[in-house]
């Protein structure tokens, strides 16, 4: 898998910008607020047609086109997939509505055809790293949760359509469950929503379940190289809903997921059964309090939770061993490797393990880096770039 070029009209600082990618390694450089982060965005919007960094899809819009009759942002790409030519077209469009606010809109053509939201998930895959991905383990389960499905729905052909249906279910159940806690009525009218978050649910629940494991596995090697052997680190799969086996320990839950693999309708059916069980005590509460919409991650070094006593540098290097886990991981689920997205990567780590990791991009992968400061690179790892200036928006060679 490769990016060959990109053109951005309307989107983040650039009104326009045309951008022909290195077949190994670009080095994107210059002062910061220049552009070179919302490069890597655009690329990686074009794998999971969200963005990394912002809260809300119109912040990607360049404002001075606000005033437009119909506001359009657009990111363009010609990529290399499997030896076949393609190209991307992904347009985010403001539409008026009659409240006067506007409503985001986004078309995604392949090849000149538009196609379903869905069905491009995944089509081009990426792998970013950014400064403040360290709050995937420094911050909430809701992070960590967002991490998982950014990730998984680039593997999974079902996976964002799944966790879709299972979201707008979980918005309708809660709805019906507040209106049986404050006013009464028949329980049973939640039947139609159990199987449906059930339904939904357990390929949720099943992917990540398999891929938590495969991905700590992958990232425990990772993570071994980049410490020298020194930091065993483990990522453990924390559902709120445990059907594998109740009463176990969530840190034995690893072990318990290899010997008893459901299936989805397993898990389906052990879903349904729970939330039978706690009805009762849902509509008091008047939240559903089971599913994968409350899961969470464990990260830890040497059986130190990272999220609690991790040093910066541990969790940026847990992080690290992460997305060069989910290259491998990638590539083996869709048979190409992905490209690879690194904004500020050195900044932060000790001499040692920069070279451990510009080592481990000298490996044949597609890669492009940002840096504000060249002087962290060595100069036969500039030599072996394509070394681009960013400036105002623009591309000065």
């Amino acid at each position: 898998m490769q990016i060959l070029s990109l053109s951005l009209t309307n989107f983040r600082p650039f009104k326009r910008l045309e951008i022909e990618f290195g077949e190994k390694m670009t080095l994107l450089y210059g002062k910061n607020a220049q552009g070179k982060t919302s490069i890597l965005e655009a690329v990686n919007f074009l794998s999971i047609l969200t963005s990394p960094i912002a809260g809300y899809d119109r912040e990607l819009i360049n404002f001075l086109c606000l005033d437009d009759d119909l506001p359009v942002g657009r990111i363009t790409a010609t990529i290399n997939k499997g030896g076949k030519i393609h190209r991307i077209e992904v347009r985010l469009i403001l539409d008026a509505v009659r409240s006067g606010n506007n409503r985001m809109r986004k078309e995604v053509l392949i090849d000149g055809v538009k196609r379903r939201l869905f069905d491009v998930v995944g089509f081009f895959n990426s792998v970013i790293f950014l400064p403040q991905m360290t709050r995937i383990i420094e911050d909430g389960p809701e992070d960590r949760r967002r991490y998982l499905d950014q990730t998984l729905s680039q593997a999974y052909p079902g996976y964002m359509k799944a966790l879709s249906r299972y979201q707008q279910g979980i918005t309708k159940r809660n709805a019906l469950l507040k209106v049986l806690s404050e006013k009464g009525g028949d329980p049973n009218q939640l039947i139609y929503w159990d199987q449906l978050i059930s339904e939904n649910g357990a390929i949720l629940i099943h992917a990540r379940g398999q891929s938590v494991l495969e991905l700590g596995r992958l990232a425990g090697k990772k993570h071994a190289s980049l410490t020298k052997e020194n930091e065993i680190l483990s990522i453990i799969y924390k559902p709120a809903f445990d059907p594998w086996k109740s009463g176990f320990p969530q840190l034995q839950l690893t072990k318990i997921f290899e010997q008893a693999n459901l299936s989805i309708d397993e898990i389906c059916a052990k879903f349904q059964e729970m939330l039978l069980e706690v009805r009762k005590e849902e509509i008091k509460r008047g939240v559903t309090t089971i599913g994968p919409h409350r899961d969470d991650l464990l990260f830890s070094t040497n059986g130190i939770d990272l999220g609690v006593y991790g040093s910066r540098g541990q969790i940026r290097t847990a992080i690290m061993s992460l997305k060069f886990a989910e290259m491998d991981w990638l590539q083996e689920k869709s048979g190409d490797l992905p490209v690879l997205l690194l904004d500020e990567t050195l900044a932060e780590l000790d001499l040692n393990r920069r070279g451990d990791l510009l080592n481990l991009l000298k490996n044949g992968k597609q890669a492009i880096i940002t840096t504000a400061d060249l002087e962290l690179f060595d100069q036969s790892f500039i030599d072996g770039c394509m070394s681009l200036r960013i400036e105002d928006g623009r591309i000065i060679s």
